[in-house]
C-alpha cells in the first residue's frame, strides 16, 4: 500500500482504535448477561465483544436466538447509555493523529460499527468531534450494522467513488474485512484488543503497534 501521507480519506474505527472502551463495554454485556440469568466469573471472556455488532457477538458467543439478541442489546443499551458509554479514555497519540490528518487538509471520517448516535456523544464529550469531516456509525434499529454497511453508507456520504482513495485505521478483522471488500487498504493498530496474528491472517496491509507509529508516518 502507499504511505499513509498520500491517502485524502482517513477513516477510523472508534473502539480500539481512537478509545479504550473495554470498561464500559463488557459492564454493559456483563449487565445484560445477569438480567438474562447468566453468571461472568471470568470478565475477560467479554472483551470478545468489543467491536463485532452485539446481535452477532450474542449469537456467536451464547448461542441466543432472534428473541434473546433482542432483549440482549435492550439491556446492553440500558446500562451503556448511561453509564458505559462514558466508561472510556482516548487512547494517548489520537489527538496529535487528528491533528496531522487537519492540517494537511485532508477529510477525516469517523467509521464505528456502534451506533452513531453513542458514537457522536462519546467524540463530543471528550471534545474530539471537531476534527471530524463525518461521524458513520450503525443505527439503532439494526438497518446498518456491521462495518461493511458503515463504510458503504460513509463512502456515499463523502462522494467517494474510489475507496482506494482512502484508508481506514482498525483493530479487528472486522475492519480488515470491511474495507477490503471495497478495495480499500487497512492498518490494523496493535494497540487496541485484536493481536498480530489476526492482523496477518486477514491480510492487514499495514500493521502499527500504536498510534505514535501512525503519526510519524501519516504526514
Amino acid at each position: 500500500m502507499q504511505e499513509l501521507s498520500q491517502y485524502q480519506y482517513i477513516f477510523l474505527d472508534l473502539d480500539g482504535t481512537v478509545i479504550d472502551s473495554a470498561l464500559g463495554v463488557t459492564n454493559s454485556v456483563a449487565y445484560a448477561l445477569s438480567k438474562l440469568g447468566y453468571t461472568v466469573s471470568d470478565r475477560s471472556e467479554l472483551m470478545k465483544f468489543i467491536g463485532p455488532p452485539l446481535s452477532d457477538s450474542f449469537s456467536e458467543f451464547y448461542g441466543f436466538d432472534d428473541e434473546r439478541i433482542k432483549l440482549g442489546i435492550g439491556y446492553y443499551r440500558e446500562y451503556y447509555t448511561e453509564n458505559g458509554i462514558f466508561e472510556c479514555s482516548l487512547y494517548d497519540h489520537v489527538e496529535d493523529l487528528l491533528k496531522a490528518v487537519k492540517r494537511d487538509n485532508r477529510t477525516l471520517a469517523l467509521a464505528t460499527s456502534k451506533p452513531e448516535v453513542y458514537a457522536r456523544r462519546i467524540l463530543e464529550r471528550i471534545n474530539i468531534d471537531k476534527y471530524f469531516d463525518l461521524i458513520a456509525g450503525s443505527t439503532l434499529d439494526g438497518v446498518r450494522n456491521n462495518k461493511s454497511d458503515v463504510l458503504r453508507y460513509a463512502l456515499g456520504k463523502l462522494n467517494i467513488e474510489d475507496a482506494s482513495q482512502a484508508v481506514l485505521l482498525g483493530d479487528r478483522k472486522h475492519d480488515v474485512i470491511g474495507a477490503h471488500e471495497f478495495g480499500m487498504p487497512c492498518v490494523y493498530m496493535l494497540h487496541g484488543y485484536g493481536n498480530e496474528e489476526e492482523a496477518v491472517k486477514y491480510n492487514a496491509d499495514m500493521i502499527l503497534d500504536d498510534m505514535s507509529a501512525a503519526c510519524s508516518i501519516i504526514s
